[in-house]
């Protein structure tokens, strides 16, 4: 049972962080757009950005809750399907944000 609870105090920050991020503030917290200088952040749609890597936090969040709730439930098949969900979101993160430009300023 204390695992469960571990985990869900651990999706309290993601919650937080996906939450600044909606708002279209918190653009630091992204790993490489956060080191860019202020010249190449300008070719990009911090906004855009913003919403997209919220998503992808509040998504990971629901993948952690699915963990907890195995832990707890004594339920191994909601441990299965948050590892593929979460492994799921981070390919599709992956390939979709580095391909086609989505997040450059026209």
């Amino acid at each position: 049972m204390s695992p469960a609870i571990i985990n869900l105090l651990l999706v309290i920050p993601f919650l937080v962080m996906a939450y600044f991020l909606s708002q279209g503030k918190g653009a630091f917290l992204i790993a490489g757009y956060n080191t860019m200088s202020k010249k190449e952040k300008a070719k990009y749609d911090e906004l855009a950005l913003c919403k997209f890597m919220s998503k992808v936090l509040y998504g990971i969040s629901f993948s952690m809750v699915l963990l907890s709730l195995s832990e707890w439930l004594e339920m191994p098949i909601l441990m299965w399907i948050g590892i593929a969900f979460m492994t799921g979101l981070i390919v599709f993160t992956l390939v979709y944000s580095n391909t086609g430009n989505r997040f450059r300023n026209s």
